[in-house]
């Protein structure tokens, strides 16, 4: 097989590759694969796998994008042109295909179309009680939270210590299990309202990201922490998923900032080491003493976020190393896969219905349909957009910057 030479980020496109088709598999066999998919979340739960290796590498990468760049506006700019576009085309997509009759929308549970675009449009969805367009968009409100507590980290000058945060929020983890904290899913829009809450949200986020990437250092700090602190309450108060389970995905990712920091020599191993200890531990701790869920079994979990950290170790263990060029190909093509292929198994469900029988033919199959269709949407959405990012932020530097 053909292999890439050693590059920094090849391990890293392995690793999205390698999680990209675990998520697939995991929607994809509740179409083909029914059966087997019911015998094997109980032991290993393939989802909560593909996107804790999702969340390490985003903690490993968009930290240190920030500080590359050391300008908040550039990298807001880098992360919308990079998130967004294909984002739009799927949601466009998406409601074509309802109009033509050809795939089914979720039931929003009243809420209004304006309310339900504007949540969507945070990306914060997952966190405003407003349920997801496709499900798996669920997953990028984590990553937007996370975007709005690293520019908060960063304008006010204690980004180095994400270590600690990811220590502390792992440890509020297993203290909020261990006191028995069960709130209900979007418990602070049950309290506040989910319209109030979505139209609070979208106002603090824009104002809080035009404030971080203006010129003053005051208005960025402000900016930042008017960004952060909301990000950092609806992660734990208003979402889907367990307390524990919000928190431990925001300790993840921040683990894989301060792995990032050992291997650049801004931190020891050690102190990476013992951060992985603590978190580690505190997750497996909570997901044990909160026991089988509605959405999980503890030993599903806790195997599936064991073997995340190990799959991000080993490629942390071989990121010198010749990585083979197919799982770069398609960690590149990762985020269409993981975006475009909910559409295709909603056209499918709701025109040939979902097999009866398990059929390995047919899951290959769809992989075999999926990948190609995923090169098309990363070469003509992702890649310009992503050009055009590049330009305009080199254009949106200060002057300062610029010329220096």
């Amino acid at each position: 097989m053909t292999t890439a030479g050693p590059s920094r980020s090849g391990w890293l496109d392995a690793l999205r590759g390698v999680a990209a088709l675990v998520v697939v598999f995991d929607h994809s066999s509740y179409t083909f694969m029914a059966d087997f998919r019911q015998e094997l979340m109980p032991q290993f739960n393939t989802s909560r796998y593909g996107i804790m290796v999702f969340f390490l590498v985003s903690g490993y990468i968009i930290p240190a994008s920030l500080e590359r760049r050391g300008c908040v506006r550039t990298f807001w700019i880098g992360r919308i042109f990079r998130v967004y576009p294909l984002w739009a085309a799927v949601v466009a997509v998406v409601l074509a295909l309802d109009l033509l009759g050809v795939a089914e929308l979720r039931d929003f549970g009243g809420q209004s179309a304006a309310a339900v675009a504007v949540a969507h449009v945070t990306m914060l969805q997952e966190l405003l009680g407003t349920p997801n367009l496709l499900l798996v968009l669920w997953t990028l409100s984590y990553e937007m939270a996370f975007y709005l507590l690293v520019v908060a980290l960063f304008t006010v000058r204690v980004h180095e210590r994400s270590a600690a945060v990811a220590v502390v929020v792992a440890v509020l983890a297993a203290v909020s299990v261990t006191a028995g904290v069960a709130l209900p899913p979007s418990a602070l829009s049950g309290l506040v309202g989910t319209g109030p809450l979505i139209a609070f949200a979208s106002v603090t986020m824009g104002v809080a990201i035009c404030c971080a990437s203006a010129g003053s250092p005051v208005l960025r700090g402000f900016g930042g922490v008017l960004g952060g602190v909301p990000a950092l309450v609806l992660v734990p108060f208003n979402g889907t998923v367990p307390m524990w389970e919000g928190l431990v995905i925001l300790a993840v990712m921040f683990l894989g900032t301060a792995v990032h920091r050992a291997e650049h020599g801004r931190s020891t191993w050690r102190c990476a080491a013992g951060t992985a200890v603590v978190v580690v531990a505190c997750a497996v701790g909570s997901a044990y003493r909160y026991g089988d869920g509605d959405h999980f079994t503890r030993r599903g979990w806790i195997v599936a976020f064991l073997l995340a950290v190990l799959t991000f170790g080993a490629g942390l263990a071989a990121r010198r190393r010749r990585i083979p060029r197919t799982l770069t190909a398609l960690g590149t093509i990762s985020y269409s896969v993981y975006l475009v292929h909910p559409v295709l198994l909603a056209v499918i469900d709701s025109t040939i219905g979902r097999r009866r029988q398990d059929s390995l033919a047919l899951e290959v199959a769809f992989f075999a349909v999926l990948l190609p269709l995923c090169r098309l949407t990363h070469r003509y959405v992702e890649t310009p957009s992503q050009m055009w990012g590049r330009r305009l932020a080199r254009r949106m530097r200060p002057r300062d910057e610029r010329n220096g």
